[in-house]
């Protein structure tokens, strides 16, 4: 597992830009990023949690206008973990109110740069007015085309296998599916991402060096950056860098 250090790239001031330099024939298809460290923005900053998360948010638009401008087809955002759940419960609260105001605030420019929202995860333990913006982007959005923006949301990827086999048993029982039937690609029907490519990059910001139970099945060959920024802290250039560094890896899938 490769790590990458972007030491250069901490300063929004860096005179080094790596957009130019992204080969517009070697895009990935789809980028997955855990957007970790707000807290800890926040408190390098003697600011409360809530204000890291709040300039989180702002990183969001920056990068999901960025990604479709480029060409990416998908992107997937790690919002909120099914583990989430045990942080206390103002913030719990505060990040659902930031969601909310995200969705109201940003809905129409989306809607307008055609992108596509799709939830990932379990939305039966959010509160229905949390669940009616986020149906009401959905609906809103599904006919867009040019980027598939996935909010993972009480998301855990643990959880997606398990209701994914539970799905294909049930299938199986009806005569839905033949046990013969059933590979590696016919399973990815039963996931949140299905008909959707395999993440190419998994991206995790503030340093730390773990995939927190975060698209287990999808991310088998997956490129991992593991970036020292916090989340408020990654900007487009960050992310033309890793794009940048990952088309000068070589990708074997388990080749020569």
């Amino acid at each position: 597992m490769e790590v990458l250090k972007l030491d250069i790239l901490k300063n929004i001031k860096s005179t080094e830009k790596f957009k130019d330099k992204i080969d517009k024939d070697n895009l990935p298809k789809h980028i997955a990023i855990i957007m970790d460290g707000n807290g800890r923005w926040a408190k390098k900053r003697f600011l409360p949690r809530t204000a890291g998360h709040r300039e989180g948010v702002k990183r969001v638009m920056d990068i999901v206008e960025e990604c479709g401008n480029l060409g990416i087809n998908h992107l997937t955002l790690y919002a909120f973990s099914t583990e989430n759940w045990s942080r206390p419960k103002e913030e719990i609260d505060y990040l659902m109110k930031l969601l909310v105001e995200f969705l109201k605030s940003k809905l129409k420019q989306i809607h307008k740069n055609n992108v596509k929202i799709n939830i990932l995860g379990d939305l039966s333990r959010l509160d229905r007015s949390i669940t009616n913006e986020i149906e009401n982007a959905i609906e809103l959005t599904r006919n867009n085309s040019k980027l598939e923006l996935n909010i993972a949301l009480n998301y855990g990827g643990r959880d997606e296998i398990i209701n994914g086999i539970k799905s294909l048993y049930k299938d199986l029982m009806v005569g839905n599916v033949s046990l013969k039937e059933i590979d590696e690609d016919s399973f990815k029907d039963y996931l949140y991402t299905k008909k959707q490519p395999d993440p190419d990059i998994v991206i995790r910001t503030s340093g730390e060096k773990r995939l927190s139970n975060f698209l287990n099945y999808q991310i088998a060959y997956s490129e991992f950056f593991f970036v020292d920024e916090n989340w408020p802290e990654f900007y487009t250039n960050n992310l033309h860098r890793v794009i940048y560094e990952y088309q000068n890896r070589v990708r074997r899938f388990g080749g020569i």
